[in-house]
């Protein structure tokens, strides 16, 4: 680990754990990845539709307010490239490629759907592990008519932080974006983005005690 203080990561961890919310894969008529800057989440989804959890693999994303500082091609045809490589026919995959946020993850693969007449009704989510729960909770509010489950790469916090993450964002930033998830499952909901989900007192509290101690740049002002 960096140094970060133990008792950061102590509370990074308690975050962690709670943006994951530890779903069993399920057979689906869909896999739908979350793209975003980790690329390791298109391995991931691949793996998945290789074990043959689903018959179509989608990717979704363009470029986000973290990866338009990274890359010029847009998220969703890196990861598809990722998983034609790994051995995903292109047949099966579908690109959506201009969102920029989950919200938009969601709505345009639903709009990309209904263009190819395509009406899934359920849904294996892949996304980062500590990004779980914002996406199920993104979903249920765009997309309440359809089944849904999620997962991520199974890695624990520590193996994420050294050896999984992308190699451009420091583990400070990741820590950042945990904490920015957090709020946002808070402060979400009353927006219309996503659907309420409970937040433990001690979850709370360590987000509040990373905020103070300077874990804040990716809160929305």
């Amino acid at each position: 680990m960096s140094q970060i203080s133990p008792s950061v990561h102590a509370l990074a961890q308690k975050l962690w754990q709670y943006h994951q919310l530890n779903q069993p894969v399920e057979k689906s008529d869909a896999i739908l990845v979350l793209c975003s800057y980790d690329k390791r989440v298109a391995e991931r989804g691949a793996q998945l539709w290789l074990e043959g959890w689903a018959p179509l693999l989608i990717f979704s994303g363009g470029l986000g307010v973290i990866t338009r500082t990274l890359w010029s091609e847009p998220e969703a045809d890196q990861f598809a490239q990722i998983a034609r490589s790994l051995g995903v026919p292109a047949e099966a995959i579908l690109i959506e490629n201009r969102s920029t946020n989950t919200g938009e993850n969601v709505l345009f693969t639903r709009q990309l759907l209904a263009e190819r007449n395509l009406d899934p009704a359920s849904f294996l989510l892949v996304q980062k592990p500590y990004m779980e729960r914002r996406s199920y909770a993104t979903f249920r509010k765009v997309w309440p008519q359809k089944s849904v489950q999620v997962t991520s790469p199974q890695v624990s916090y520590e193996e994420y932080l050294t050896t999984y993450s992308n190699p451009d964002l420091s583990q400070e930033a990741i820590i950042m974006i945990m904490v920015g998830d957090l709020q946002r499952i808070k402060e979400y909901p009353q927006k219309g983005f996503q659907i309420p989900q409970e937040i433990p007192q001690d979850v709370w509290e360590a987000y509040e005690a990373l905020v103070a101690a300077g874990y804040d740049q990716h809160l929305i002002k």
